[in-house]
């Protein structure tokens, strides 16, 4: 039995004419005739009634008929949900991020994508750098952004690209001497106890103390920059972080450049260069159009990339 058969059938019950059912679906009276009788012979019930008046189903008829509705219903569902899954409008996307990632770029991201696919079911998850990778690379998570290239078993098999750059700057208590003044000097820095991110503390930070590393130890480890930013106000000490927490809105803090100028780590996006999800596709293509210069340096490390080239099919292969 196939759907043509169920087609066939409803048109029959339709029209209750053979000619004019055949006529609405495009073929000839008999094969009509030869498909209804064969779909009779497989169901083993008589679905119609062929009277002088018209062709009416049987009550086994109606039964079978309400149940091919269903049927081609559901099958006309199942190809639009196909095709929709196939443009990335569904599923799910797995998303790990560091906390600011949330100042930029990923609110306009999120808020687009969420807006352009609603029905794609989005796991979000604040985790430091090396946590993030660590999922990444464990495939529990689908995007991971932080601060640096992801390290570790597998990392070779991950697509990398940045999409943000940022310097250090202070924040300080408007209560705090450093409050009112542009900048302030890495000696200075020195002498005050501190407030930095955990991954911060062990890795990228420690050049900047390179005459007196044993500064960060005693510094107060906070878990993103909302909680430096409120133990800086709290005059717990001068918080360390990246430009864009200057886009926190608090009227409690004061933010200072560090000088010399000390570039962080650039934020970035990873994800798995075997991943053909429509959905991470639909997800890279939006973040394409918010973070400028990512189109490019991703389309030159996808196509450099053999497990993307794999993929690829041969030059002339339709």
């Amino acid at each position: 039995m196939e759907a043509r058969h169920l087609r066939y059938a409803l048109a029959l019950a339709e029209h209750q004419h053979f000619g004019r059912a055949a006529a609405s679906l495009g073929i000839a009276q008999p094969p009509l005739s030869t498909q209804i009788a064969a779909l009779e012979r497989e169901v083993g019930e008589r679905l119609f009634d062929r009277t002088p008046r018209g062709v009416f189903p049987t009550a086994a008829g109606e039964a079978f008929l309400a149940r091919a509705r269903s049927a081609l219903a559901e099958m006309s569902r199942a190809s639009v949900d196909a095709s929709r899954a196939a443009r990335g409008e569904t599923g799910r996307l797995r998303i790990g991020f560091i906390g600011s990632a949330l100042l930029a770029p990923l609110p306009d991201v999120l808020g687009r994508f969420r807006r352009t696919h609603p029905d794609v079911r989005l796991t979000l998850q604040e985790l430091d750098s090396p946590a993030a990778s660590e999922a990444l690379l464990a495939g529990e998570l689908d995007v991971a952004v932080g601060r640096g290239s992801p390290r570790g078993a597998g990392a070779e098999d991950l697509i990398t690209v940045p999409i943000g750059a940022d310097h250090l700057v202070a924040v300080v208590s408007t209560a705090h001497p450093f409050a009112g003044r542009p900048s302030v000097g890495v000696d200075q820095l020195a002498r005050e106890p501190l407030v930095v991110s955990a991954d911060a503390a062990a890795s990228y930070l420690r050049p900047l103390f390179g005459a007196d590393p044993a500064v960060l130890d005693g510094a107060a480890i906070a878990r993103d920059i909302h909680t430096i930013a409120g133990l800086a106000a709290c005059c717990a000490g001068v918080g360390l972080g990246p430009t864009r927490m200057r886009l926190l809105a608090r009227n409690d803090v004061w933010f200072c450049d560090v000088e010399p100028r000390f570039r962080l780590p650039d934020l970035r996006m990873s994800f798995r260069a075997t991943d053909s999800s429509p959905v991470l596709a639909a997800f890279l293509a939006i973040v394409r159009q918010n973070c400028a210069d990512v189109g490019t340096r991703l389309d030159e490390l996808l196509a450099r990339h053999p497990a993307v080239a794999e993929r690829q099919p041969p030059l002339g292969a339709p």
